[in-house]
Order: C-alpha cells, then sequence, then structure tokens
C-alpha cells in the first residue's frame, strides 16, 4: 500500500483541472474526509506522530501531513465568523464502523430559524466586517510550497433551505416571495464577501463552492427558480475567483440536468463535483461535459460502501481509463468520504490511482 511515491504539485493540479492535456500522474480531490477518517489514517499511518500534541497548531499540522501523505495536492481552510447558528437539527446513534461520538445529525427538513420577518431581523447573521483571516493566514505561511489552499464556502441555496427548513421554503415560495427574496439576497451577499476575502490570498488557488440542489430525480425546486435566485450569486462568485485568477468549482449533489447548461455557460463553473451512479456516472458525464468543465471524484459513494477492494480497483481503473485522457478529471469519491466506508475501500481507490499507468 502506497509504495508508488507522490510528490504534490498544485501547479500540475490546476494544469489538469483546466484541461491543458492529459497529466502524467493521477490527481486527487475531495469535499472532505470525515473526522474519523482522518484519526483511523493517523493511527494506522502514523502521519501525526513526529508533532507536538501541544501545539496550539497541532491539528493542522496534523491536516496538512496526513494529505500531503495521502497524496493530495491541496488542504482546505475555513474562513472564521462564517457560520449561521441554527436549532433544527436531529441526531440518532451512529452505526458507522468508524463509530462517531456524539452520533450522526442531519437538518430537520419540516422546521427552520426564520419563518417570518421578524425571526429575519433578529437572526443572528454573519457579519462580512467580523470575518476571522487567522487560520487562513496561518496557512499561507506554513502550508508546503508544493501544495495550495481551497477557500471553501457557496452554499447559497442549501443555507437557505437550512435557515429556513426545506419544507417551509417550499410554501415560502408561493406564500412569502419577498421572504424568499430577502434570504437569497443576504445570504449571497455574505458569502459573495467571503469570497472577496479569499480572493486577496495568494496560496488560495481554488474556491470551492458546496451547494446541493438537487435529489435524484430533478432539482429540489423548479429549475428556473434556482437559476433566478441561487445561480446569480455563484456567477458572482465565480466572477471573484476568475479575476483574481482563482478556480471555481461547485459541489452540488442530485440531478442538475436542467441547470447543468446554466451552470456551464452563464455561471461559468470550472468544475463538477459529486456523482452518483444512479444519477449519472462520472464516465458519462466525462463524455457529455468533459470538454467544457473539469471533472470530480465520482466513485460512487454506495459502491465504495458495499465493494471490495479489488472492485474498488478494478472500478478506479476503469474511470480513470475515460476520465483522465485529455485532463480536467481528479480521483475522489462521489461526495465525500464517509465515516462508514470501509477504510481499506478508500485506501485502494488511492493507492490505485497512484499505480494507474494509461
Amino acid at each position: 500500500m502506497f509504495e508508488i511515491p507522490v510528490q504534490p504539485d498544485y501547479e500540475a493540479l490546476l494544469r489538469n483541472l483546466r484541461r491543458e492535456g492529459t497529466p502524467r500522474r493521477v490527481h486527487y480531490m475531495e469535499l472532505f474526509l470525515d473526522p474519523e477518517v482522518h484519526e483511523a489514517l493517523h493511527a494506522r499511518f502514523g502521519t501525526a506522530d513526529h508533532l507536538d500534541r501541544s501545539d496550539p497548531y497541532y491539528e493542522h499540522k496534523a491536516y496538512i501531513s496526513l494529505y500531503r501523505f495521502l497524496g493530495y495536492d491541496t488542504v482546505t481552510v475555513p474562513l472564521g465568523g462564517l457560520e449561521f447558528p441554527r436549532e433544527n437539527r436531529r441526531t440518532t446513534e451512529d452505526t458507522a464502523p468508524l463509530r462517531r461520538e456524539g452520533g450522526r445529525s442531519w437538518t430537520d427538513e419540516t422546521r427552520g430559524v426564520i419563518a417570518s420577518w421578524e425571526d429575519f431581523e433578529r437572526y443572528p447573521w454573519p457579519d462580512p466586517a467580523k470575518f476571522e483571516t487567522t487560520l487562513l493566514e496561518w496557512y499561507s505561511a506554513n502550508v508546503p510550497d508544493d501544495m495550495c489552499l481551497v477557500g471553501s464556502c457557496h452554499n447559497i441555496f442549501e443555507q437557505v433551505t437550512w435557515l429556513m427548513g426545506y419544507q417551509p421554503l417550499c410554501y415560502a415560495l408561493y406564500d412569502q416571495p419577498d421572504l424568499v427574496d430577502a434570504m437569497f439576497q443576504r445570504v449571497g451577499e455574505i458569502y459573495l464577501a467571503a469570497a472577496k476575502v479569499y480572493a486577496q490570498f495568494d496560496r488560495v488557488k481554488i474556491l470551492f463552492g458546496g451547494d446541493d440542489m438537487g435529489y435524484r430525480s430533478g432539482t429540489m425546486i423548479s429549475a428556473q427558480t434556482l437559476i433566478e435566485k441561487a445561480l446569480p450569486w455563484h456567477k458572482k462568485i465565480a466572477q471573484v475567483a476568475h479575476e483574481s485568477g482563482k478556480l471555481y468549482l461547485l459541489h452540488s449533489c442530485g440531478n442538475l440536468e436542467e441547470i447543468m447548461p446554466a451552470l456551464i455557460e452563464d455561471v461559468k463553473i470550472d468544475g463538477k463535483h459529486s456523482f452518483e451512479d444512479a444519477i449519472e456516472p462520472v464516465t458519462e458525464a466525462k463524455r457529455r461535459w468533459g470538454d467544457r468543465i473539469a471533472l470530480i471524484g465520482g466513485i460512487d459513494v454506495d459502491f465504495l460502501t458495499r465493494a471490495t477492494p479489488e472492485q474498488v480497483r478494478q472500478r478506479v481503473r476503469e474511470t480513470l481509463d475515460v476520465c483522465l485522457p485529455g485532463g480536467g478529471y481528479c480521483l475522489g469519491s462521489g461526495n465525500s468520504v464517509t465515516n462508514y466506508i470501509p477504510l481499506e475501500n478508500y485506501l485502494a481507490m488511492m493507492d490505485e490511482g497512484r499505480r494507474y499507468t494509461a
């Protein structure tokens, strides 16, 4: 396992994402790895053993060390002060192999924290004037020269559903359209301000938006409403990224068939992440969209959870045969590396990427 070394090279990653030719090796990208996966990998490979646990930046040094060991070219850095507090979450016991202390939680779709103008006015919205860049500054000074930073935020539609509740939002689109418009305006302005902060940091080379807008058979609200209310903010953020010489990638789950042309032609995303076999395998997405945008990940999470390591290796080879030529593909999961994916399967995916030769 991992006997073939990988040297990070973010410049080669960027060329790959820009589709400037078949890369010399496979590059990897993920939205994130669950914290339980981080801990299990540290324990298995000793990737943080050389660090001082009393160091106030221990957690961040361990993060860089792990991602470098795994072969990633980037690390993702949050922006302080960008939290949207809410209390509409539910929790149950976690039954994953790498069990999460405190249980697994999700957002209650039947209720939100903003249901009226009064709620809107008293909600403690993040204040862009109080964004905290201490971690961004630290990472900019300490990330190795052959790695770069990714700025992660920008879940416009998803944040509105979290704050209002998905079901109440669907009603409010008809009953309180002015409140819905105000929600998209406020959330969009905050995330646009965050993008402008990220844009000031040279070591940040990619802005990675995360905004789940669909489910298996279509978009979560009408495609036209998304195009009118959510996508203009993604377009503004993409413009900020491009004007500062950075890429704008979008993670979005679900069937986005109806809005893909708008995402490519109007928003001008540079790459798309999140693929599910039941909707559109990444190999099919490569054939359809791969000459216009980069495709990221696509090794289906359900498959990764149920398959054997050898089946994972075969799937990786078959995916790379289709997706790697010409550039514009990074190997990774279809969504994220969850704590219920067997660790051996994740490692098989990563190791097979190292071994792959066209």
